[in-house]
């Protein structure tokens, strides 16, 4: 049994893209429809067996009927390629229209939501400008309750209520 999976072909993800001609998402979204789990080997590299790839190439042919049936749209009589080509430009114009009213609806919602930005930005604008002012005026007043300790430090008491005030050298 070992040796049988041995003898067994592998096929690694770019042998698997080159012969299915798909890009990974695709090999992953037909893995997914065929329930089929690459296997890894003991490196940790990837690979298909040869008979997964054939169930894989077996369920890319089944999607590929399946897309161009459901495509194709019934010839009536002197019909053909221009009704199938009215039914392209059909269905172009109908998902254009849906993509124009879809982001009209996201725009108008997105501006309703923005409305009141405006006025919350010049709120807001106003508060840091006075939070900075407040915080200068901070600065100033314990400028001045420093300058008004050492001048209150400068009197000492001589007795019965009477202060002196002392010399106050100021460097400058």
């Amino acid at each position: 049994m070992i040796k049988d999976r041995l003898n067994e072909r592998t096929l690694t993800p770019q042998e698997v893209r080159t012969i299915l001609k798909a890009d990974n998402k695709e090999i992953v979204d037909l893995c997914r429809k065929a329930a089929i789990r690459p296997r890894k080997n003991a490196k940790g590299h990837t690979y298909f067996s040869y008979d997964e790839v054939k169930n894989l190439r077996k369920i890319q042919a089944k999607v590929k009927d399946a897309v161009s049936t459901a495509v194709s749209v019934p010839v009536g009589v002197g019909g053909g390629i221009q009704s199938n080509s009215a039914a392209v430009r059909s269905i172009l114009t109908s998902l254009q229209d849906l993509e124009t009213r879809l982001s009209n609806k996201i725009a108008s919602v997105i501006d309703e939501k923005l409305e009141g930005m405006d006025d919350v930005v010049v709120e807001l604008i106003r508060c840091k400008t006075d939070n900075e002012t407040l915080k200068q005026k901070i600065v100033d007043l314990n400028k001045e309750v420093y300058q008004l300790k050492n001048e209150l430090n400068s009197y000492k008491s001589v007795g019965l209520g009477f202060y002196k005030k002392k010399e106050v050298y100021v460097w400058e």
